[in-house]
């Protein structure tokens, strides 16, 4: 579901192509001011740590830049089967445009399914 680079000392740089809505509620963190998506990943991040996101949802062609800062930690081998991953929290740079397309495509979802973090 993603691939991600983290030079050393640098911000990581994840890449995460959401195909389908399931994928995206699944994934989706609307309880966060500015929104935000749980990418799963096994490398380690810290809370706070900060990361930039070149996120493609659905069949789109354009690749959204979003600025994030880590603000949720599933580790590997947590309660429930959850699986291992980070939670990113969206800029106030972004100007909740990235929240806003994520709710044009999630609208009329029954929100009745778990999440990864929730």
């Amino acid at each position: 579901m993603s691939t991600m680079t983290r030079p050393g000392g640098a911000p990581g740089m994840l890449t995460l192509n959401i195909k389908d809505k399931s994928a995206l509620y699944a994934s989706y963190m609307p309880f966060i001011k500015n929104g935000g998506l749980f990418i799963p990943t096994n490398k380690q991040y810290r809370l706070g740590d900060e990361v930039f996101l070149l996120l493609t949802l659905m069949d789109g062609a354009e690749r959204l830049p979003v600025a994030a800062k880590v603000v949720w930690l599933t580790p590997r081998g947590a309660q429930g089967k959850r699986q291992q991953g980070i939670g990113v929290q969206f800029s106030s740079q972004d100007g909740g445009e990235t929240q806003k397309k994520i709710d044009v495509y999630l609208a009329g979802v029954v929100a009745d399914r778990p999440t990864h973090t929730m």
